[in-house]
């Protein structure tokens, strides 16, 4: 272990030797919507609920008298003076009501005097700034319900029906006419005109024979690609929504995959495209068919022919502003949203316990319409009339500040506030192609990494933030092995997808240590017939993660506070009322750090949980510190209290 560079004499933030790139974040106060911060439960319109801060001691620290809350009501802001609750050596508990007076009421905290150097501060969710910085980054009280918990504490794993495993049954399905047959071990072809059209014979039964996987890896709920007819291996250009593909073994498949699923004590959830259509389905063609019937309502049409999915002609565009478009697809128990969670009268554990929703963010959206709040929320409510406790989620590849606000989707797919940031602090510079901008993924620090994932999470409530689906990879990116380069960097990724706040989503194959540059060369069929392509150590790994993330319920519930931010390693403390934890994850080598014990240890001496390393305290009283250690790439974690 390298000797660490900041001492506990140095003043806090700065790192001696190293131009100050080690940042300590004790000396900051902190709140967030976790239950040390504001009371458990939803709040009703109306009520008071007491929000609560803690402001450590020292110099500039605010006074008894200098803690407001700025409330936003009816688009005015109010602000309400904090009272001190409770305090000790190190720090100040203030506590105010904020009225929950609209359905989303944000707030931010005012850290007085105005008199002291550099005038009065501002707390947000992107931390503290002594300037003004917009509303966008205020704290949120939602009276929205949130997330059924059991999606908000489950590790959810994502299959892609054709590349996960093919059933002896499958041997008996014809390869379509628009199919490229594949034998299971060859090559996909991820860049070629035909990726879409390679066709492996993975099904639903096969799904099934393998759920003995799922389980020893600790697996929660499962999640599939879209199993509706289509034109393509991924489906996502349905031909009805009315049946299972056959190829996928069909209802019966289904079924008995959801059945089997349930029999676990498991979930299974969908994926269903509210945004378009296949070319190819029935809806489509009855409106080329008939100009006059109400299908023909339900898409878009320019004077040339029909709108396309970004000009994607194989996937014509819906318009929810249609005409019985609703009630056919999202609207009560007989849509398909609704039918598909029923399962059947006499069956519901044949049903889904919830949707994901494919391009959520481009929904009912289409130049001067903008519906796409108005569909999340109707699904919603079809959702409580069938399934109360269903998880709806958005697929949703930037800013989702706007559209995960509580009311519409329990959480979106967190690319922008989680997977983005963290594949430029693991990528190696130049190394592998960025999704959507024209070159490769930029290579950023630690600094860099932490602000960008406090700026988008500070968009959403904390209810969402809890719920938002957290991945390192899916069917449509790089494979995590692929971004980060090696196995070690891979782990501590890892460590960081299950014990941040939210919900981790592991794609199918990178608890085995697959590989793929895009979307489309990610989608290996898994290799349960060669041993030597699998990494037993990474499903050890991950196995791993997942029990200590089930132990936990700091990591499962609890805050988020960051301590530290290095170059090359943070650190962040999970935080419930009856436990803490801290984690600390490292892309490289690096120095090392002293932490200051004082307003993190607590009164018990620290309990390795993972990375063999046990956290050191030296020092007496105040000078307390606990030694962060430098080695890298590697990830730690510990109990504190």
């Amino acid at each position: 272990m390298s000797a660490p560079t900041t001492s506990a004499s140095a003043p806090a933030g700065v790192g001696s030797g190293r131009a100050g790139r080690t940042r300590l974040l004790t000396d900051s106060p902190h709140h967030d919507g976790s239950e040390a911060y504001v009371p458990a439960g939803t709040p009703a319109l109306g009520d008071a609920v007491p929000v609560r801060v803690r402001v450590p001691h020292g110099p500039g620290a605010p006074g008894d008298d200098d803690v407001w809350v700025r409330v936003v009501q009816d688009g005015e802001p109010l602000l309400v003076q904090a009272r001190p609750e409770r305090r000790d050596e190190h720090e100040t508990w203030f506590v105010a009501d904020v009225v929950a007076h609209n359905p989303v009421t944000s707030y931010r905290f005012f850290l007085g005097p105005s008199t002291r150097p550099g005038g009065h501060r501002w707390l947000t969710g992107r931390g503290v700034a002594a300037r003004d910085v917009p509303d966008v980054s205020d704290f949120r009280l939602s009276t929205h319900e949130p997330a059924p918990e059991w999606g908000t504490g489950s590790f959810v794993y994502q299959v892609f029906p054709d590349r996960f495993a093919r059933s002896a049954r499958a041997d008996a399905h014809e390869a379509p006419e628009w199919a490229e047959p594949r034998a299971w071990g060859d090559p996909v072809d991820g860049f070629g005109p035909g990726a879409g059209r390679q066709l492996y014979g993975g099904d639903l039964w096969g799904v099934a024979e393998h759920l003995d996987h799922l389980e020893r890896l600790g697996v929660d709920v499962l999640y599939l690609t879209p199993t509706f007819p289509g034109r393509s291996n991924h489906r996502y250009d349905a031909t009805t929504f009315d049946r299972v593909d056959p190829l996928l073994g069909g209802d019966e498949a289904f079924a008995a995959l959801a059945r089997a699923v349930h029999a676990r004590g498991m979930r299974i959830m969908g994926d269903l495209t509210t945004n378009h259509t296949g070319v190819g389905h029935e809806w489509f063609r009855r409106a080329l068919a008939e100009p006059r019937s109400p299908e023909r309502d339900y898409y878009y049409w320019t004077p040339d022919g029909h709108v396309g999915w970004l000009g994607h002609a194989s996937l014509p565009k819906l318009d929810h502003g249609a005409p019985g478009l609703a009630d056919r697809l999202v609207r009560g128990p007989g849509s398909v949203v609704g039918r598909w969670l029923a399962g059947s009268d006499d069956d519901p554990d044949a049903g889904l316990d919830g949707w994901r929703i494919d391009v959520a963010n481009m929904t009912g959206r289409y130049r001067d319409a903008d519906r796409a709040h108005a569909v999340a929320r109707e699904i919603r409510t079809t959702m409580a009339q069938v399934r109360p406790d269903a998880l709806l989620v958005g697929e949703h590849f930037h800013d989702s500040g706007a559209d995960a606000q509580g009311d519409g989707w329990h959480a979106v797919m967190n690319y922008s506030a989680f997977t983005r940031p963290l594949w430029s602090w693991l990528v190696p510079q130049g190394a592998v192609r960025s999704l959507e901008l024209p070159g490769p993924i930029a290579r950023r620090d630690g600094r860099a990494t932490v602000a960008t994932m406090r700026e988008f999470a500070s968009a959403v409530p904390w209810a969402v933030t809890r719920s938002q689906w957290n991945m390192l990879a899916s069917h449509d990116t790089p494979r995590l092995r692929t971004v980060a380069g090696s196995a070690d960097l891979a782990h501590a990724a890892a460590t960081m997808l299950f014990t941040y706040p939210g919900t981790p989503v592991v794609f199918a194959g990178d608890e085995l240590g697959l590989e793929g540059r895009n979307g489309e060369e990610s989608r290996t069929p898994m290799p349960w017939d060669r041993p030597g392509d699998r990494d037993e150590a990474t499903f050890a790994h991950y196995a791993t993660l997942a029990r200590l993330r089930r132990s936990s319920r700091a990591l499962r519930e609890g805050g988020l506070r960051w301590v530290m931010v290095d170059d090359d390693a943070v650190a962040y403390v999970r935080e419930s009322a009856d436990e803490r934890v801290l984690v600390l994850v490292a892309r490289a080598p690096w120095p090392g750090a002293h932490l200051p014990a004082g307003t993190v240890l607590g009164g018990e001496a620290p309990e390795t949980l993972l990375g063999g390393t046990p956290l050191r305290v030296s020092g007496t009283g105040a000078d307390r510190v606990l030694e962060l250690p430098g080695d890298g790439p590697a990830a730690h974690v510990w109990r504190l209290a």
